[in-house]
């Protein structure tokens, strides 16, 4: 199990844009469901405190990213969040960085796996192991394989308009 502390740092620079991306997966959410969402995706080592959950949202809110919306069960005060027209402009940047990012950051990853290596952190892998990897590997294919094909398309269609066939 990774040092939560790494994982924690690895977390909290990217905030605004992981619950942006969350926010914009759901449809729409509240701070319990983003707070959830987060421990998952960190592997149940880190999630923000709700402090400081609550402030990023009022930041996005007031920065016209988010909306907030309040609803009432019973007497029980929810706020849900859903993405403004700016704040899914600003998620399909941050989408496109990420997937040119891709591509270099798993060429970085495997050079420090081999540099690691060859000092001597290198670990034998048990074999479930192995296979989570295998299954992580194949998704990242998959979805570069639809990317690449919607990409394709996409530059036979201009080049077809270019050309006026």
């Amino acid at each position: 199990m990774p040092d939560s502390s790494l994982v924690r740092n690895l977390f909290t620079v990217p905030l605004k844009n992981l619950i942006l991306l969350i926010i914009g997966l759901k449809g729409e959410a509240h701070g319990y469901e983003i707070l959830k969402e987060i421990e998952k995706i960190a592997f149940g080592n880190w999630k923000p405190s709700h402090g400081n959950l609550y402030t990023m949202l009022n930041k996005l809110a007031e920065e016209g990213l988010i909306e907030p919306r309040e609803e009432y069960k019973g007497k029980r005060r929810v706020v849900r969040y859903a993405l403004t027209e700016r704040g899914w402009l600003y998620l399909k940047e941050a989408n496109e960085l990420a997937l040119k990012s891709l591509y270099l950051a798993v060429q970085y990853h495997e050079r420090l796996r081999e540099k690691l290596r060859e000092r001597g952190y290198g670990k034998e892998i048990p074999a479930e192991a192995i296979g989570e990897y295998i299954k992580l590997l194949n998704g990242i294919i998959g979805v570069l394989e639809e990317k690449k094909k919607e990409l394709e398309k996409l530059k036979r269609e201009k080049e077809l308009r270019e050309t006026g066939s």
